[in-house]
């Protein structure tokens, strides 16, 4: 299944949820997971404007499997415990547009760049990975279920006052020119409380961050159409 077959099922299934989102539970911290969260996000945001509810920090794209997966991958390169690593990962959440930053990564491995541009394209191809090894009869399940608590309690720890609560996700954004892009954020009891911009970027994360704009952008904007439809 693709991710526009999982548009044509989900974005209408979460433009009905985010209305009832808005009319029942208006100042919920909402942590979206159903995908394509390129076009999901967009959807709800665009849903909650409309009721008149929409607060940007408290609307979240769980992007926490992608950087699990970096994780893992990274610490079995670096040979080191993956309980220690941590590697941001930014812009979206399908194919080019995850950008994990293995610059930024640590512990410091110093890996060459061939097996960081191995690793790059691991991270963005998690997703069919597991497909193909399920023979196509079921996607990351558990993964995401791991992935969605994680980032869940991160939120909950949030707004229970605990200090430097930050994790990786995807929300409305001027960290680049697009509206919605997945960084590293501060959470606190009002939920988004910082979004951080990238730092420095090596010249090939330069190059995937330009190349990903078009997809993400496109993705953004299906979204926002869908949801200003009728």
């Amino acid at each position: 299944m693709t991710r526009d077959d999982l548009f044509n099922i989900n974005a209408g299934i979460v433009k009905g949820l985010c209305a009832a989102i808005a009319k029942y539970c208006p100042n919920a911290l909402v942590n979206m997971i159903s995908n394509p969260v390129n076009s999901t996000v967009p959807i709800a945001a665009e849903v909650f404007k409309k009721a008149g509810t929409y607060d940007e920090k408290k609307l979240f794209g769980v992007t926490t499997l992608d950087v699990v997966r970096a994780k893992t991958f990274y610490a079995g390169k670096a040979k080191v415990n993956v309980a220690d690593v941590n590697v941001p990962v930014v812009g979206g959440h399908a194919g080019i547009t995850i950008l994990p930053l293995f610059s930024h990564a640590t512990p410091k491995a110093n890996l060459p760049e061939d097996d960081i541009k191995a690793l790059t394209k691991r991270t963005q191809d998690g997703g069919t990975e597991v497909v193909e090894a399920k023979a196509g009869k079921g996607s990351a399940t558990l993964s995401m279920a791991y992935a969605g608590a994680l980032f869940a309690d991160a939120c909950l720890k949030g707004l229970n006052g605990v200090p430097d609560v930050v994790e990786c996700s995807f929300v409305q954004s001027t960290v680049t020119e697009l509206p919605f892009f997945a960084s590293k954020v501060r959470l606190g009891k009002n939920g988004v409380e910082e979004v951080l911009g990238l730092g420095p970027l090596s010249d090939y994360e330069k190059e995937g961050l330009e190349k990903l704009k078009p997809e993400l952008k496109a993705s953004i904007e299906k979204g926002i159409n869908f949801a200003n439809k009728s």
